[in-house]
C-alpha cells in the first residue's frame, strides 16, 4: 500500500532555521490549492490499483489552510484514489492556527492524527527561533486538542544555543505531563541560506555546539525510554501503536505520491519531485503538465538509500534483504566497512524476530547514524 504526501507551501512567517520551501504571501493560495487538486487527479494511475493507507499534509505550514479547502482536497483524493479504512491522516499545524474552533472544524474531517510545531515551551526560545507562536498558546492548544484527537506528536528542537540541560528537561517534562503519545526531536541544524546561518556568520549568534547537542540527545534517549515511548527511528519517539505509519513508511522503503511544490515521490525504482517555486508550478498545472523531474536510481543509490533509513530505525539493514535485493557482493562489502565500526561499540549484529541477522547502531553509535551510513555507502 502506499501514501500520499500534500505539500502546503505557506506560512505566517519565516523560522529563522527553516530551508524547506514555502512562501509567507498567501495572494496565489487558491490558485495553488487548485493546481494541487489537479495534481492529484492528473497522477492517480501512478501506482495502478494500489491502495492509500496515508495521506500526510506537510509544509509549510498546513493549518493554515481553513476546513473548507481541506474538505475540497479531501474529495479530490476520496474520488480518484482508494483509501483503506482508518487510514492514518495526518495534519502538521502550528499552535497559533490551532484555537478552540479550528480544533473542533478538524476534528470533523477525516484528519485523525495532528502534528504539533511546539519546538519549545519557553518564550525566549521561540523568539529565537521566530516562531510565530507563544509558549502559552503552545499549552493552550495541546490542552484543547487532546480533548479530540488521540493521535498526537509534537515537535521539539534540541542543541539550542545557551540552553541548559535543566532547561531541556522541563521541556520533555511538560511534554510528558500532557501525555502526547509521540514525540519528533530534532537538533537545530544550520542549514545554507537561512537567516540562523547569517546571524551565525556575522557573530550575532553563538555556533551550534555540538557537545550540547550530544548532552541534549542523551537525556532525550533516557527520559523518553523512562515514559514507556519506544526510539524507533533517530528523531522519533512513541509510545507502542503510536509509531507514525506515514514516516515509516518512508524508512521502509514503500511507494508513496508527492503533491505540491517541492513534494518527493518514491516508486521503489525511481525517486520524482516538483519544482520548488510555486508561480511556475501553478502555471505548468493550468497547462495539464506536470512539474516534475525523474531519476531513475542506479543499484548503488537504492542500497546507499536503504542503508542509511536502516541505520536510523529500530528493524535496522536486514543481511538477507541485502543479498536479496542487491546481491552478495553487495552482502560482502557492507560486511567488511562495517567492522570498524562493530570493533568501535557503534554498530551491532542482532537477529531479528524472524531470525534475521540485521545490522544496527548501539547506543553509542545512535546519534553519529547519518555519519556512519554514509561511510557504509558504495560510490
Amino acid at each position: 500500500m502506499a501514501g500520499i504526501y500534500i505539500h502546503i507551501p505557506f506560512c505566517k512567517q519565516a523560522c529563522y532555521y527553516c530551508d524547506f520551501h514555502f512562501s509567507t504571501s498567501l495572494k496565489k493560495k487558491n490558485e495553488l490549492l487548485l493546481a494541487i487538486k489537479k495534481e492529484l487527479v492528473l497522477r492517480k494511475h501512478e501506482f495502478g490499483n494500489e491502495a492509500i493507507k496515508t495521506i500526510y499534509f506537510g509544509g509549510g505550514t498546513p493549518s493554515i489552510l481553513n476546513s473548507k479547502e481541506l474538505h475540497e482536497i479531501f474529495e479530490v483524493i476520496y474520488s480518484n484514489y482508494t483509501v483503506i479504512e482508518n487510514a492514518e491522516i495526518t495534519l502538521e499545524a502550528n499552535p497559533d492556527d490551532l484555537t478552540s474552533e479550528k480544533i473542533l472544524e478538524l476534528s470533523k474531517l477525516q484528519i485523525n492524527r495532528l502534528s504539533i510545531g511546539i519546538q519549545s515551551f519557553f518564550e525566549d526560545d521561540l523568539k529565537f527561533m521566530n516562531r510565530a507562536h507563544t509558549a502559552e498558546e503552545s499549552k493552550k492548544c495541546l490542552k484543547e486538542a487532546l480533548k479530540y484527537f488521540d493521535n498526537i506528536t509534537i515537535d521539539l528542537i534540541y542543541g539550542v544555543p545557551n540552553m541548559s540541560a535543566k532547561k531541556w528537561l522541563e521541556n520533555l517534562k511538560i511534554a510528558f505531563e500532557f501525555g502526547v503519545p509521540h514525540i519528533s526531536s530534532y537538533a537545530l541544524t544550520v542549514e545554507e541560506k537561512t537567516a540562523l546561518a547569517s546571524f551565525i556568520k556575522k557573530g550575532k549568534v553563538a555556533p551550534v555546539d555540538e557537545n550540547l547537542a550530544l548532552e541534549h540527545f542523551n537525556l532525550l534517549v533516557s527520559q523518553t525510554q523512562k515514559q514507556g515511548f519506544v526510539h524507533y527511528e533517530i528523531s522519533n519517539f512513541g509510545k507502542p501503536a503510536y509509531f507514525s505509519k506515514h514516516n515509516t513508511s518512508y524508512w521502509l522503503g514503500e511507494n508513496y505520491l508527492g503533491i505540491g511544490p517541492s513534494a518527493h515521490s518514491f516508486n521503489g525504482t525511481e525517486r520524482a519531485w516538483n519544482i520548488s517555486n510555486n508561480a511556475k508550478y501553478i502555471k505548468s498545472l493550468e497547462a495539464n503538465i506536470l512539474p516534475i523531474t525523474v531519476e531513475e536510481l542506479s543499484v548503488e543509490n537504492r542500497y546507499n538509500e536503504y542503508i542509511m533509513t536502516g541505520l536510523r530505525t529500530i528493524w535496522g539493514v536486514s543481511f538477507t534483504k541485502i543479498e536479496t535485493d542487491f546481491g552478495s557482493e553487495f552482502l560482502q562489502k557492507l560486511k567488511i566497512n562495517a567492522a570498524p565500526f562493530i570493533k568501535n561499540g557503534l554498530l551491532q549484529i542482532k537477529n531479528n524476530p524472524d531470525l534475521v541477522s540485521v545490522l544496527l547502531t548501539t547506543k553509542k553509535g545512535k546519534f553519529l547514524a547519518d555519519g556512519i551510513a554514509s561511510d557504509l555507502f558504495i560510490i
